[in-house]
């Protein structure tokens, strides 16, 4: 498999009242075609910034980021993010939504009468995959919260991207939805052959959902540890393994790094140092 994705010495500053805060320092790594990886860690380690310059809607301080070998300079079609607040347009239906990207890049360039009805067909597929049929001519507000992130999903998926970015996807869905979500996602790159690149605060998820687990220490935000998970492929994979031995040692291991890195126990004996003067 090659290289789908180059990161290289990737550090970005942001300007601040009292000077430069930096969010991200020398970060490099790399994503093989048709791999799913996961970052986890503290907040404030920037995992959504990252994202963010990957996508090419942050532009880094320095370093560089290569899709094919192509510099990625701004967002191209080549990539689509989906984010944890759905960003869904409430004045369009379901079917409207997912087709709103589609339409704009027919308004800038136009397309061919076989290219549209594809492009429709597509859409439909969607629908059924994701489970929106009987919902397509709704608007968001009638909706739940995992049938507007599906929405999200599948529109982010019309376009094929060769890279899909999610920050923190499912953090605002129930658990049992969690689940549906996990499995639907896993199924939908893995038939599609989709490079992903997903941020969570979960360890667990990142743990089922990935190929390997980036764990990014903050001050500034670096990558501390790379974790290769053994797990069966993603066609393969049920909700059972998170009860596997197996399973629960990785999760064990990289919640234990990010717990070293996060700064957490510093606080806890400040805590201490703080309550004993009472």
């Amino acid at each position: 498999m090659n290289e789908k994705l180059i990161v290289r010495g990737l550090a970005k500053k942001f300007a601040t009242r009292t000077g430069q805060f930096a969010a991200l320092g020398e970060i490099s790594f790399s994503a093989l075609a048709g791999e799913f990886v996961a970052f986890v860690g503290a907040s404030g380690c920037g995992k959504s910034t990252l994202l963010r310059i990957i996508a090419g809607l942050e532009q880094p301080s320095s370093g560089e980021v290569f899709i094919d070998g192509r510099p990625v300079t701004r967002p191209g079609r080549d990539r689509a993010m989906v984010f944890q607040d759905y960003s869904l347009y409430p004045w369009l239906t379901v079917l409207e939504n997912i087709c709103f990207s589609r339409r704009l890049s027919v308004n800038r360039k136009g397309q061919s009468p076989s290219a549209a009805a594809g492009a429709v067909q597509r859409s439909l597929l969607l629908l059924e995959l994701m489970g929106l049929e009987r919902v397509r001519d709704a608007h968001p507000h009638a909706l739940s919260g995992g049938m507007r992130q599906r929405v999200a999903i599948a529109r982010a998926l019309l376009s094929m991207p060769e890279l899909l970015l999610m920050d923190e996807p499912f953090g605002a869905l129930d658990a049992q939805t969690r689940e549906v979500m996990h499995d639907l996602i896993l199924h939908v790159v893995a038939l599609e052959k989709r490079t992903v690149l997903f941020v969570t605060h979960d360890v667990q998820e990142a743990v089922y959902l990935a190929d390997r687990v980036i764990v990014l220490a903050p001050g500034p935000g670096h990558i501390d540890s790379i974790w290769r998970i053994g797990l069966p492929p993603a066609l393969e994979r049920t909700q059972d393994l998170k009860l596997t031995p197996e399973f629960l040692a990785v999760e064990r291991q990289i919640l234990s790094r990010i717990r070293a890195t996060s700064g957490l126990q510093s606080d806890l004996a400040a805590l201490k140092r703080l309550t004993a003067h009472h």
